[in-house]
């Protein structure tokens, strides 16, 4: 059987919890990382990856991304494990290692499907939509939250070439958790978009895990709204309303409940009291976040469409304000939140 070359490009806490998923496995894989710490301590020690089940270490093969250019065998497979505003580059970097019949997906948030299409061609272009919950703040050491058994994904082409061939993200993906293949992959990520904007940035303005930020008198209603908006605004842009994180159609409910049933979802299946979401993450490393690839999406699409998004623009506001320095991530601004987005203090 001939063996798939992959790489992982991007191996921050999920593209190193992968990555070691699929050397584990027996793949030929090799993760590329740009924080070089983090490269050293994978070389030295492996990937310590801490779920609540087990910690495992595993010996991976790691190159620091400057030494891409020494790389000489093309890739079958890529998984773009980054974030969203790195996906463009990314995909220029790594497209001349990517053989012509290669295929490469990105593993991120973001509806980044059409920006990885159109550097590496839709025909090598797969979509996904990936749900794990971790952390990472130490070299070479993360913490998954939700371990092989609650990481979900959803892969699908958007090219008439690739079908059939989603088969084979979804195998090398099967490593890390459950995995669905789905024929409107556009859609499916524009749902994971409504449960981002109700959750990542939306909690990290407090400086709270989200599972306390929650809690907060007003907060649910908050974040509510603010994926309700984000719907509407994928609704008028002819994304279809589709189930995610494993449920299905029945499940999903009645069509009024929807971001409810998700957060709800999200809560009890996915993530622990202690979970900071990805942005809040960002933020502590003194990082720039995902919010104009997600509530300020929601927000830019809305203008553009006649949708009204005061949460999502309220959102948005806090965290670039918080991004300039101006404010700290903090419980008090739930206060600043229902202000500006008509709410009341």
């Amino acid at each position: 059987m001939t063996t798939t070359r992959i790489a992982v490009l991007g191996a921050g806490a999920n593209g190193a919890s992968i990555g070691a998923d699929l050397a584990r496995a027996g793949e030929d894989v090799v993760l590329i990382e740009q924080w070089p710490e983090h490269v050293e301590a994978m070389r030295r020690h492996g990937a310590r990856i801490e779920m609540p089940e087990v910690t495992l270490t595993q010996p991976v093969r790691v190159q620091h991304l400057c030494e891409v250019a020494t790389l000489r065998e093309p890739f079958d497979v890529v998984l773009l494990v980054n974030k969203a505003y790195d996906t463009r580059w990314s995909c220029h970097l790594i497209a001349p290692l990517l053989k012509p019949d290669g295929l490469l997906a990105g593993v991120q948030n973001g509806m980044t499907v059409d920006a990885i299409a159109e550097v590496v061609g839709p025909q090598r272009t797969i979509g996904c939509v990936i749900e794990i919950s971790s952390m990472m703040f130490d070299p070479g050491v993360v913490q998954r939250h939700s371990g092989h058994a609650r990481s979900w994904f959803a892969v699908g082409g958007v090219h008439p070439s690739t079908r059939g061939r989603e088969e084979e993200i979804a195998r090398l993906l099967r490593h890390s958790g459950s995995v669905e293949i789905v024929d409107d992959i556009r859609s499916t990520k524009w749902m994971k978009l409504v449960s981002n904007a109700t959750t990542l940035v939306t909690t990290a303005i407090l400086g709270l895990p989200m599972k306390q930020a929650v809690l907060l008198p007003g907060m649910r209603d908050l974040m509510i709204r603010s994926g309700r908006e984000a719907l509407d605004t994928g609704r008028a842009l002819g994304h279809r309303i589709l189930p995610i994180f494993g449920l299905t159609a029945a499940e999903l409910g009645r069509t009024d409940r929807l971001v409810e049933q998700l957060l709800d979802t999200l809560l009890a299946g996915f993530v622990l009291p202690d979970t900071k979401t990805t942005v809040l993450q960002d933020w502590m490393k003194g990082r720039h976040s995902e919010v104009d690839d997600l509530n300020g999406l929601v927000a830019r699409e809305g203008r553009r469409h006649g949708v009204a998004t005061p949460v999502n623009d309220a959102v948005v506001e806090i965290a670039r304000r918080i991004e300039r320095g101006e404010l700290e991530p903090d419980a008090d601004n739930i206060a600043l939140l229902k202000k500006l987005s008509g709410r009341g203090a």
